[in-house]
């Protein structure tokens, strides 16, 4: 969402998110966005009716075990990027919000990946990627965003932070910045 609406949704994910997982005793993050959209649906009063506005909220959700070298993810709409060995692996979410559905809500499927050191994971908004810029003021789009992470891969964190904004600023120039933005990188 965006606006008021979408100020709302985050700050009613957020403090649900939170709840779920203080009460939780199991970190499962596909049963965490469950457990999320139940909330969320609830809380937004959402039927599924036609006239009544489809806010949801897109999130992609890990939880990385650094004893055991491995993290689980589950995605709404967004994707998770693991950089390794010079690639970029694309874990794909499902396909649906947080909140009401136009189908049956399936259960999130939760992905379980093994990871190596000097891993690099990629949790991100769609702002990045959705930003209009360049000469001929296009989207930036997901596969220039993952040529930029690989770029950037043999660079500190906090470098690539610097990297990744500075060509967010060349990219949109003089264009407004049409969404939230927000990249978060995890070097194992």
């Amino acid at each position: 969402g965006h606006g008021v609406p979408g100020g709302f949704l985050s700050m009613l994910g957020i403090s649900s998110m939170n709840e779920i997982v203080n009460r939780s005793s199991e970190l499962n993050p596909g049963k965490i966005l469950e457990q999320l959209r139940e909330v969320v649906i609830a809380s937004m009063h959402q039927t599924g009716s036609r006239d009544e506005a489809q806010d949801g909220i897109e999130i992609a959700l890990c939880v990385i075990d650094l004893k055991k070298l491995s993290m689980e993810y589950a995605g709404a709409n967004r994707p998770l990027y693991l950089v390794r060995d010079g690639e970029v692996q694309h874990i794909r979410p499902d396909r649906m919000p947080i909140g009401i559905y136009e189908q049956d809500p399936l259960p999130f499927k939760k992905h379980t990946i093994k990871l190596k050191k000097g891993d690099s994971i990629y949790l991100f908004s769609d702002g990045y990627v959705d930003q209009l810029g360049g000469p001929l003021r296009k989207t930036f789009r997901a596969i220039n965003f993952r040529k930029l992470l690989l770029e950037v891969q043999d660079q500190p964190m906090e470098k690539q932070k610097a990297i990744l904004v500075e060509k967010m600023a060349l990219w949109q120039g003089q264009a407004e910045q049409i969404d939230d933005v927000l990249v978060m990188g995890i070097r194992i």
